[in-house]
């Protein structure tokens, strides 16, 4: 398992026998930040997931009672060996990407922080559960950057368009009720009972999760991108082989 360099594991992966994986991102001293060492971790443990028939949702969460995560790991910011290999690297681990095709059911559970790729990476889970406490941002804007993780495109088709695109500029946060209210999150609930209730959604849906139902959740994000049309041909084409 990957570690940071205080040597604690930087990812908690566990599987119970009820078909729930839950996924910790586990650098609490650092806001859950976001490293390439995370990265690998996470990209290690998607492709697990993935390809274990056990796994049937699923969850991700953040240790530590102050964040989800804060957003990559800005003290790595300018340290690839070029832009070129920085561009490689993202290319050949698109975690984003192969998060959205999971082919199983997702959530993320969200408190404190979710700032950066600490909104970005739940952006591309089928559900997202967030505690009162939470705070949402796209602050890329005011270090320089754009939401490179999938922001700019993955908000304004979750919420509506015209507020994600001042979301996006402005940088500004928002908390889980304005979230619920624009559908960027299904449910608030308090921060005592976030665990409780990420863990009780995840193994409802875990008993009942079935090849439908999980090639619905991921026709209604590919349907987006298409034509009416061509989006009723992907859910023919997969009832057919369902």
């Amino acid at each position: 398992m990957a570690t940071d360099p205080a040597s604690d594991p930087i990812l908690l992966y566990d599987k119970p026998a009820d078909g729930v994986a839950t996924l910790t991102l586990n650098r609490p001293g650092a806001l859950n930040a976001i490293n390439m060492a995370m990265r690998d971790a996470l990209w290690t443990y998607l492709d697990a997931a993935a390809v274990d028939p056990d796994v049937r949702v699923l969850l991700i969460r953040g240790a530590g009672p102050r964040a989800f995560s804060a957003g990559a790991d800005i003290t790595e910011f300018g340290t690839a060996p070029s832009l070129m290999a920085a561009r490689a690297a993202r290319h050949d681990r698109d975690l984003w990407t192969r998060l959205e095709q999971l082919p199983v059911l997702t959530i993320a559970a969200l408190h404190g922080f979710c700032f950066g790729a600490g909104i970005e990476l739940p952006l591309y889970c089928d559900l997202r559960i967030a505690a009162t406490d939470t705070r949402i941002a796209l602050p890329e804007v005011t270090l320089g950057y754009i939401p490179s993780a999938g922001g700019t495109q993955m908000l304004p088709r979750l919420m509506p368009p015209g507020v994600a695109r001042g979301l996006v500029v402005s940088g500004d946060e928002i908390g889980a009720e304005r979230a619920l209210a624009w559908g960027l999150v299904h449910e608030v609930v308090a921060p005592a009972d976030l665990e409780g209730r990420a863990l009780t959604l995840a193994s409802d849906l875990a008993a009942r999760a079935t090849t439908p139902l999980t090639d619905a959740a991921r026709a209604i994000r590919r349907g987006l991108d298409l034509s009416l049309r061509d989006a009723i041909a992907v859910d023919a084409v997969r009832a057919i082989a369902g």
